[in-house]
């Protein structure tokens, strides 16, 4: 912890290169993914401050969407498209997801029962070999269900109908920091 205290108290040293952003935010990109500490948008994609509305869950979930009972993340994404106009929406999932191999391979999460509830939402179970530590079908397949969900928020369609809006499947490799994403003409995930 000490190194992340001592950080801290040197970044504001710097009030110069921080001050435009009083001025607001105009991200392009509302990027979710999951709250593994492994995964970093800003270090993945070279964002800097003010450049990417971040959503993180555990296991990158898009929670179905509902009017009467909103979620922060349901409000998280509502913002983004339609206060600050976001672009594009990536969903990234990653290499070694605990999460993800929690349900491909069924593990039992009575123990932990907030965490067993939240990833009902994630619906249906991702599929992949159970043997594989890295989980690659089953976050890749989890990925695409997250975007096929996604689609159901009001927002999201209709900026999807009128063109002002584009989906993005990115899947990161915690192991080799190699990004891929999703391709609809061949279906597979390929190399940026």
């Amino acid at each position: 912890m000490q190194p992340l205290i001592d950080n801290a108290r040197t970044f504001g040293q710097r009030p110069e290169e921080f001050a435009r952003l009083a001025e607001g935010q105009s991200p392009e990109v509302l990027f979710i993914t999951c709250s593994d500490s492994r995964v970093v948008p800003a270090l993945i994609t070279g964002a800097r401050p003010g450049e990417l509305f971040e959503l993180r869950t555990a296991g990158n979930i898009v929670p179905p969407y509902t009017s009467d009972r909103p979620t922060g993340e349901t409000a998280t994404i509502e913002y983004a498209v339609e206060v600050l106009g976001v672009t594009d929406i990536v969903v990234c999932g990653h290499s070694h997801c605990g999460a993800v191999g929690a349900l491909v391979r069924g593990d039992d999460l009575d123990a932990v029962p907030a965490v067993r509830d939240w990833l009902t939402n994630a619906t249906p179970r991702p599929e992949g070999p159970v043997e594989d530590p890295t989980v690659a079908d089953g976050v890749q397949n989890h990925v695409l269900s997250q975007l096929l969900r996604l689609r159901s928020y009001p927002c999201v369609e209709k900026r999807l109908a009128d063109g002002r809006l584009r989906l993005r499947g990115w899947y990161y490799e915690v192991h080799t920091g190699s990004v891929r994403e999703h391709r609809a003409d061949s279906d597979k995930f390929e190399t940026l």
